[in-house]
């Protein structure tokens, strides 16, 4: 007899490409964060207190910082006897995150031999694009604002065997970034997606509201 099974739940997830190697470098998460926090702050202008202007405009799309709690726990691993976790506990989980906010260590070694060579001016580093990934519809370019982590429990190594790690993340808009560039394209999308599910609620089927809303 085929026992039913519940709907699989997707994983969230930090996907970063480097512009030196286009093979995206997944970070999903093992266990989904049980809050995702968003502060939006509208970019509009006029319409000020006390003061008669002209109509309300935007001046952009509202700027939106996301932050999220990442939970880490090597517990169960290192009952099961997993090598990585025996060695290491959550710190390969933690050092991945961690890397987000570095530059490549390649990148700041190359940049140090053309200062050895001479080269009086080096530009800073191009960080890799990173990606916000919290289902089929919400896909968003971002930079790392924040990142703070609590250790708890150490193994003798001194690993941690719980982290958690919490990041606050910049959402890139296409008023940040060039056209030619991947994130303009990857928001315009992520905007379209909020178009199409947002008709659901906005729709012919919408509830009444005690006004002929045709009149306003």
């Amino acid at each position: 007899m085929s026992r039913a099974r519940g709907p699989r739940t997707l994983k969230g997830a930090l996907v970063t490409v480097d512009s030196a190697d286009p093979t995206p470098r997944v970070i999903a998460f093992r266990y989904n964060p049980s809050t995702l926090k968003r502060s939006l702050q509208p970019q509009m202008v006029g319409g000020d207190d006390n003061a008669r202007s002209a109509a309300v405009r935007f001046t952009g799309p509202p700027s939106q910082i996301v932050t999220i709690e990442i939970e880490l726990d090597a517990s169960d691993d290192i009952g099961t006897g997993q090598q990585a976790a025996v060695q290491y506990a959550a710190l390969p989980q933690l050092a991945a995150l961690e890397l987000l906010v570095y530059p490549a260590l390649a990148a700041v070694k190359q940049a140090q031999g053309q200062l050895a060579s001479g080269v009086m001016e080096i530009a800073p580093l191009t960080a890799p694009r990173t990606l916000f990934v919290w289902g089929q519809k919400r896909v968003l370019p971002v930079r790392i604002a924040s990142y703070d982590i609590n250790e708890e429990f150490f193994d003798s190594r001194l690993n941690p065997i719980r982290a958690t790690v919490t990041l606050a993340m910049h959402v890139l808009t296409y008023a940040d970034v060039s056209p030619d560039n991947h994130a303009y394209f990857t928001f315009t999308a992520y905007q379209q997606a909020l178009n199409t599910i947002a008709a659901q609620a906005t729709g012919a089927a919408a509830p009444s509201i005690g006004v002929d809303s045709g009149a306003l």
